[in-house]
């Protein structure tokens, strides 16, 4: 199974971010497939929580177009959405102590575990720091390398002031 991080779904919902075309293209593909896939349901709070945040994009997207955006995802027949279960802790502090996370860094350790409780084989992501996590297959899907959501969030913000043409699939 393949797991979705939030960050793959900010470059597909926000056309004015480089990696949109990969990005939506391969989440239309999973959405609209037969392979089961599955959301850590931490991940669609922090993708609420970025589109719509005004310090990283001038024209961020509304609540109303962002709640649409992972409405659109959660009418994927094959998808699953999951949080932590019976097994997290366990997962959680094996992760937190075998990647060596303290402050931020240990949602990353939250999503790693709650996608080992869960089955998944690899996880998408554009962040290659979920990479140090013990038990946990972490690839970017998306052409033209890591993340640019980690270059806003370190500051170099000149491409995120352009206009906004969020919703970039069907139904956003």
């Amino acid at each position: 199974m393949i797991g979705v991080n939030s960050n793959i779904f900010v470059y597909a919902h926000r056309r004015d971010l480089p990696q949109f075309g990969a990005a939506s293209r391969r989440l239309r593909a999973l959405t609209e497939g037969d392979e089961p896939w599955l959301i850590p349901r931490p991940c669609v709070h922090e993708f609420l929580a970025v589109v719509t945040d005004t310090r990283l994009f001038k024209s961020a997207s509304t609540i109303d177009r962002a709640l649409r955006q992972v409405e659109y995802w959660l009418e994927s027949p094959s998808l699953r959405v999951t949080g932590e279960g019976g097994g997290h802790w366990p997962l959680l502090r094996e992760a937190v102590r075998g990647g060596g996370s303290a402050g931020g860094a240990v949602h990353d350790a939250r999503i790693a575990a709650i996608c080992r409780e869960h089955g998944v084989g690899v996880l998408w992501s554009a962040d290659r720091d979920l990479s140090r996590f013990p038990g946990l297959r972490v690839e970017n899907p998306l052409d033209g390398g890591w993340s640019t959501l980690a270059r806003i969030r370190q500051g170099f913000r000149s491409f995120a002031h352009a206009p906004s043409r969020a919703g970039g699939t069907p139904g956003a």
